[in-house]
């Protein structure tokens, strides 16, 4: 069977769900701000720019992205959330290079909005079966041993809209709930080993100090051994919307657990079946039961260069694809791509540091033809487990999920550099 042969390729328009086709069409890939060419700035010409002087060092206090880049940003989709406040934005995965998120573009995920708290009035409780019940302030924290850790901050429902068939056209969209940053905080088990456990400890319950009181209970194995209480992010203070003062840093799990504007920390001796943890972030199975506590992330990666967004310019030669890959498990080991839909891989190249459960950033050089291509990567971690395709992911999952989908992405590259989101079978 051919590689384009129309029963192998099916595109994102064949296969949108009825109810969502108007607003996934809508959904054209976002070309990047064209510039107008001034010929007179060309060479052998002296340009504009090299004959005046330019602002002081006083005119921009905060850096900001040169005004012809204005097009790079987080973007929403209207119709898939209730409200803008209960809502989500996505990182413009395709617009990035290396492992580090700046921290402007990190996706956001709020369940009632971005809370704006005062750290002056910020508190920290810890209480529950302890020893001692205490109460922090922000520069309590602050003066606690510290520990810098780049981690991969992933949504449950990063690609859950991919689960029935290729429907979102832009990696932006479909893998851009994740971002990795540089973090600066205090390892749990320090404030803990402060308060001294009891016994019967076995669970904390990580409280929110948003309207929506986020909350999530977290087992204690896992709050003694990484887990971070964060207050930067690339040696900034958090953004208000990334948990301004104090977030949960929970490595390699789903970000629902990293409890953003952290209010209160409870230890009990089991878990609190909340909201987020029941009706919520739970995995639909095909038979109606449901998988829960389905913390780990595991291996996934994606093509952000060439990619909806990003379609080539040229149309022939030299071509260098770029994409990242990460693992809840822990370091990603390798990267395969294939060309030709899954057929045939070749070994990327890992680029740049390959942390523990953080983006790792991947290239593979090549001489393209002109011909239409179907692209995808496979990433394998150090516990040897290797990325599934989504047909494997639906044998034993179904398409009830819209959770922990870490399923090969394929994109269909055309002959004229355009880029579209398809699955093969």
């Amino acid at each position: 069977m051919s590689k384009n042969d129309p029963k192998r390729v099916h595109s994102r328009r064949a296969v949108l769900r009825a109810g969502l086709a108007g607003g996934a069409a809508a959904l054209a890939p976002l070309s990047a701000a064209s510039a107008q060419t001034n010929p007179a700035n060309l060479p052998p010409n002296v340009a504009d720019w090299t004959k005046m002087l330019g602002e002081g060092v006083a005119a921009r206090p905060y850096g900001k992205p040169s005004k012809h880049e204005a097009h790079v940003g987080r973007r929403d989709v209207s119709w898939l959330t209730a409200s803008p406040q209960s809502s989500v934005s996505f990182t413009p995965l395709h617009e990035i290079d290396g492992v580090i998120t700046p921290n402007g573009l990190c996706f956001e995920r709020h369940h009632a909005g971005i809370a704006e708290l005062n750290s002056a009035d910020y508190r920290l409780m810890l209480h529950g079966l302890v020893d001692k019940p205490l109460i922090f302030t922000l520069d309590d924290i602050k003066r606690m041993p510290r520990v810098n850790r780049a981690y991969f901050c992933e949504c449950a429902a990063n690609s859950g809209m991919e689960w029935r068939g290729a429907q979102l056209n832009g990696c932006q969209y479909t893998h851009g709930m994740v971002h990795c940053v540089m973090y600066t905080g205090v390892p749990l088990k320090v404030l803990l080993n402060e308060a001294g456990l009891k016994p019967k400890a076995k669970w904390l319950l990580l409280e929110g100090g948003d309207s929506a009181a986020m909350t999530r209970s977290l087992p204690l194995a896992k709050a003694l051994d990484d887990v971070l209480i964060a207050y930067r992010m690339n040696g900034e203070m958090l953004y208000p919307e990334n948990g301004y003062p104090v977030r949960v840093v929970v490595p390699g799990w789903e970000a629902n657990m990293w409890v953003k504007w952290l209010r209160r920390i409870e230890v009990g001796d089991e878990p609190w079946h909340t909201r987020e943890e029941t009706s919520k972030y739970t995995d639909l199975l095909e038979g109606g039961q449901a998988r829960r506590f389905t913390y780990l992330m595991e291996a996934k990666s994606v093509i952000t260069n060439p990619s909806p967004q990003a379609p080539l310019k040229h149309k022939s030669g030299f071509t260098v694809l770029s994409g990242i890959a990460w693992s809840g498990r822990g370091k990603i080991a390798r990267v395969d791509v294939s060309l030709d839909g899954g057929r045939n891989w070749r070994t990327a190249k890992i680029d740049g540091p390959a942390w523990d459960k953080a983006l790792t950033r991947f290239y593979y050089e090549f001489e393209w033809d002109g011909s239409e291509l179907l692209l995808q990567s496979r990433a394998m971690d150090e516990s040897g487990y290797v990325q599934p395709s989504k047909a494997e992911l639906r044998k034993y999952r179904g398409v009830n999920s819209i959770y922990h989908n870490n399923g090969i992405q394929t994109w269909q590259l055309h002959k004229n550099g355009e880029v579209e989101n398809v699955e093969v079978g």
